[in-house]
């Protein structure tokens, strides 16, 4: 199966402990083990190997989700999950459990590994452009999952106070040695290292090496997440110029197209679909070890009856109806977005692991990106333009007679000022596409985790309403919007955040 990419290749076995994955370890396993026993790396080939684990394989939505506006309370009667609950009123979570942040936080640090040791073996080799390829890839998954983790585990990046803002560790070495002390730096720093690593690869980054691409950094997918850290740093016109890049000619026919393409199949195909490397919406994909297919639906502290109504009104904003389906009742409520593949350890016995295959990156967020930016460019009727593209491929029977003008997004978008309020000011004029496009994005992107980051980027107040009606505010100055750093990180020396 194309989602086992990353499960049944071939991998190289190699030895990079490093103490910020320290808790994937038992204390003799680690004892056990020289620190710098390595397979050998003679080859660009074995160097490839290598990069096929330099993405973080985990899952994040299952602990954004319920932390975003996106997540009501189902009542005592849904499957409590501990991860979902936790997370839903902002407790700090240790757990190490797949679909954790802690997880995600080790899986993070060992795909950088794995990229430190990649860009090593290519200088012992003496690089030359014949490795400039896996350079690239390796710079950039090693940005990718720096961004990550900052985005995760520190406040949202504000250049006013950047460098005074916690960071995470980072990490450009594999390691020699079994402990060792790390510094996570300021947010800017970690800022400064990630556009480094980003503006270096990205040049290098090629498509004629990868028998599946959609599970590498191919040029689209680089650029689209240049588009993404551009986006959280303020730079608009690098937004447009990455995205361009990323979505290439006639995105249109690149978009994921649920009107016509989703809406008429089965439950089950559209969940295989959605996570397919042959939907040509999707840019990069991961295979996790993860069981969230198993519970995104039925979770208490997911999708009830009052955020479908909120996410996915009936009508939409051009008249017509969204093209998704709602299935389940008022206990699962859910659209099918994951699949799950299981990996036996032991067929005979039923013994082994679940792995569910993730969207990374998009062309429907390429495109939404670079609408934002338009808008706080100023232009407008390129921000509509990319507005109403996205609507038409998502909305039911939609025709270009449904295509909104800028006096229906100032009209229907209108919102207050104080709802969003990021580092920079927000031009009066540029506000209702800034809301138009978030509105959009909140119902395209519904449970994969992505609305946490819109919410913390703009700086929302959340508040979030249990089964009795009691509401729960995480304010906009809330030190619960960084996730707290994993008990096994901090009794290593890495400085928990403030609370």
């Amino acid at each position: 199966m194309l989602a086992f990419k990353f499960i049944i290749m071939k991998k190289l076995k190699i030895s990079l402990l490093t103490l910020l994955s320290f808790v994937l370890f038992s204390c003799n396993d680690v004892l056990d083990v020289s620190p710098d026993n390595r397979t050998t790396i003679d080859s660009a080939e074995k160097i490839a190997e290598i990069l096929v684990n330099a993405y973080p394989n985990a899952a994040y939505a299952s602990f954004l989700e319920p932390m975003s506006d996106n997540a009501g309370d189902k009542g005592p009667s849904a499957v409590t999950k501990a991860v979902n609950e936790e997370m839903f009123f902002w407790r700090d979570f240790n757990l190490v459990d797949e679909d954790t942040p802690t997880f995600y936080w080790n899986q993070a640090y060992k795909a950088i590994a794995q990229a430190n040791q990649a860009l090593v073996s290519i200088e012992e080799l003496d690089g030359g452009k014949e490795m400039n390829h896996l350079k690239g890839e390796a710079l950039v998954c090693r940005a990718y999952a720096h961004f990550m983790l900052v985005n995760i585990f520190s406040k949202a990046y504000n250049p006013k106070t950047a460098s005074s803002d916690l960071g995470i560790p980072y990490v450009t070495k594999p390691e020699k040695v079994l402990l060792r002390n790390y510094d996570r730096g300021t947010v800017e720093s970690v800022y400064k290292n990630i556009k480094a690593d980003l503006e270096t690869g990205l040049p290098l980054i090629q498509d004629d090496y990868y028998i599946q691409p959609t599970y590498h950094f191919t040029k689209a997918a680089a650029y689209a997440f240049a588009a993404r850290f551009y986006l959280t740093t303020g730079e608009w016109q690098k937004v447009v110029d990455c995205a361009d890049i990323a979505l290439g000619g006639n995105p249109l026919s690149k978009l994921r197209n649920w009107r016509d393409n989703y809406r008429p199949i089965t439950f089950t195909k559209k969940g295989r679909l959605y996570s397919s490397s042959l939907e040509p919406a999707n840019l990069l994909l991961v295979s996790g070890y993860s069981s969230f297919r198993r519970f995104y639906g039925s979770a208490r502290y997911q999708l009830n009856g009052d955020k479908r109504d909120e996410i996915f009104p009936y009508p939409n904003d051009t008249g017509k109806a969204w093209s998704y389906k709602i299935y389940g009742n008022d206990l699962y409520y859910n659209i099918p977005k994951y699949w799950e593949y299981f990996q036996y350890t032991n067929q005979a016995a039923g013994i082994g692991s679940p792995f569910v295959t993730y969207v990374l990156l998009s062309t429907d967020e390429a495109l939404l990106n670079r609408a934002e930016a338009y808008a706080m460019l100023g232009q407008l009727n390129n921000a509509l333009n990319d507005i109403n593209m996205s609507y038409s491929v998502k909305t039911q029977r939609y025709t270009t007679s449904d295509a909104l003008t800028i006096a229906d997004v100032n009209t229907k978008f209108k919102v207050d000022d104080n709802l969003y309020t990021p580092f920079y000011s927000i031009p009066n004029a540029s506000l209702p596409f800034i809301h138009a496009v978030l509105t959009i994005k909140r119902t395209i992107f519904y449970n994969e985790g992505m609305r946490w980051f819109d919410n913390k980027r703009h700086n929302m107040e959340i508040t979030h309403t249990d089964n009795n009606n009691n509401k729960y505010i995480l304010t906009k100055t809330d030190l619960r919007r960084q996730l707290q750093i994993p008990e096994a990180a901090q009794v290593h020396g890495i400085k928990a955040n403030p609370r």
